[in-house]
């Protein structure tokens, strides 16, 4: 892997992370464009660092607060929302694993993602709940949906923010949830992935090409949360809907092709 390739792969996590396009599709989609497997799976760990770095980066201030009352309103609703997604995590870990490693659903996980998207979108209107009045059930509600985004060309952003918008929940208040809950998230599965490092089954990649992918998911990840942010306040999912359903449908010709 050289300098290119990984500045490439982190300003397409970095975009796709917090935007509803699934950065684990994506990133999929890249390491077979580079013809990288394995170090391009030990490079997603780096990459996804990059993006925990970004998400804190812009609720640095909420973030502070949660430690300070780990227990407190936004702290439980956190748990809340972890734990299906920890749940569904570590109950289907190998199934999950085995359909990134084959990418035969991703095509149709990319149509899936863009159904839920167009569909999402008729709902922003009627979200009225700020985020201090978001619910439990409604974390566990998100939460659920989050896990289910474990799925490789699944957006985990784009099914959080549907579950909220769902749940009637504002669209100011969808985002900073849906972001806020991708911590625990991104760190979490970061650690699952880490354990390569202790295992000697991860390849070697210089620390120069780390560095690089890494800096360019923070500064591109931060990007795309503050548009994102933006977004959801003016303008429409169903851009989004279009452009995966494109992607699914190219990535479904060129499986049926024999081209991938």
């Amino acid at each position: 892997m050289d300098w290119f390739q990984a500045i490439i792969l982190g300003i397409v996590q970095g975009l796709t992370e917090f935007l509803p396009v699934s950065s684990t599709g994506h990133l999929l989609l890249g390491r077979k464009l580079f013809d990288l497997d394995e170090a391009g799976l030990f490079l997603d760990s780096m990459l996804h660092i990059g993006t925990l770095l970004a998400v804190m980066t812009v609720y640095g201030k909420e973030i502070l607060e949660v430690l300070k009352k780990p227990f407190g309103r936004t702290g439980i609703l956190l748990i809340a929302g972890t734990i299906p997604t920890a749940a569904i995590g570590l109950l289907f870990k190998d199934f999950f694993e085995e359909i990134s490693k084959t990418g035969i659903t991703v095509g149709w996980e990319f149509l899936v993602t863009g159904l839920l998207l167009w569909w999402a979108d008729s709902f922003k209107r009627n979200g009225y709940k700020r985020v201090d009045e978001i619910s439990i059930r409604d974390a566990i509600i998100i939460g659920t949906f989050q896990g289910a985004a474990i799925l490789p060309a699944v957006s985990r952003s784009g099914l959080t923010i549907a579950a909220a918008l769902f749940c009637k929940i504002d669209k100011k208040a969808a985002a900073y949830f849906s972001f806020l809950l991708s911590i625990p998230s991104i760190a979490g599965g970061v650690v699952l992935q880490s354990k390569d490092l202790f295992t000697g089954s991860a390849p070697v990649v210089s620390f120069e090409v780390l560095a690089l992918g890494t800096v360019a998911s923070a500064l591109f990840g931060y990007i795309a949360v503050k548009w994102m942010i933006k977004l959801l306040q003016t303008g429409t999912l169903k851009g989004f809907a279009i452009y995966v359903w494109l992607v699914g449908l190219v990535v479904l010709a060129l499986q049926i092709s024999g081209k991938m």
